[in-house]
């Protein structure tokens, strides 16, 4: 017959027995659980251009969704092209931003831009209060230093007028660091491009400058390279 000192002996041995495993699953579970955060992805939001809609984007969001993104964190801005990009644009992308944050749960989003779209999203992270719910901004083609071509536009179009060198949204996103915050940036760029002129327009000082080859400027859109290039970008 077991003594008392020797039954809580063999207690505590078959405690110790049972709970090891349990302890073990646990840790399992929260390692599995800081591995899935880690690997989370932060929500895509798409910046049409001038004169364009939302449904620009269809081939690039095809491709992230083959890359694993569900549509959930696909996000599409729609906006008014003929508005100041200073004074009502950025401000209204800040509120588009804010909604997708909160429709998510996540703390920042990835913003992918084309032509006259970076323009305003650059106000936006620059001027805006936008650095810290930005993770990885994407410029297509983006006339981020001007194009002589929107002088053709500029009695009648106040985007034109934002777009051409020199005027005060140039210089006012050319102030001091052109890449700002923590923000990871990239732009791709082509010496085929019939809309930015001069080439040299679109690549940024400290961002991952790509030259993307002899492309026409909506090609940008539909280009496998260049989607390749900014996936490839957005996983980083």
């Amino acid at each position: 017959m077991l003594t008392v000192r020797q039954r809580v002996a063999a207690l505590l041995a078959l405690v110790a027995l049972l709970t090891a495993p349990l302890t073990a699953n646990a840790a399992e579970r929260v390692a599995g659980t800081a591995s899935h955060q880690a690997g989370q992805r932060n929500p895509v939001v798409f910046v049409h251009g001038y004169n364009a809609d939302p449904g620009v984007w269809g081939s690039l969001r095809s491709d992230l969704r083959a890359d694993g993104y569900p549509d959930s964190l696909l996000f599409s801005w729609g906006y008014d092209t003929h508005q100041s990009v200073n004074e009502v644009l950025a401000g209204r992308f800040a509120a588009y931003v804010d909604e997708v944050r909160a429709r998510t749960g996540a703390a920042q989003v990835d913003v992918v831009a084309h032509s006259f779209g970076s323009l305003v999203t650059r106000w936006y992270v620059k001027h805006g209060g936008g650095a810290p719910k930005v993770g990885r901004w994407v410029s297509l083609a983006g006339p981020n230093h001007g194009t002589y071509i929107s002088w053709a536009c500029v009695i009648w179009g106040q985007a034109c007028r934002d777009m051409s060198p020199g005027s005060y949204v140039q210089k006012k996103l050319a102030e001091g660091d052109e890449t700002p915050g923590a923000v990871a940036y990239a732009t791709f760029w082509s010496d085929c491009d019939e809309v930015i002129n001069p080439d040299s327009s679109v690549p940024l000082s400290g961002a991952a400058n790509t030259y993307a080859g002899c492309l026409k400027h909506n090609d940008f859109l539909g280009d496998d390279g260049v989607s390749a290039g900014v996936r490839a970008f957005l996983a980083r």
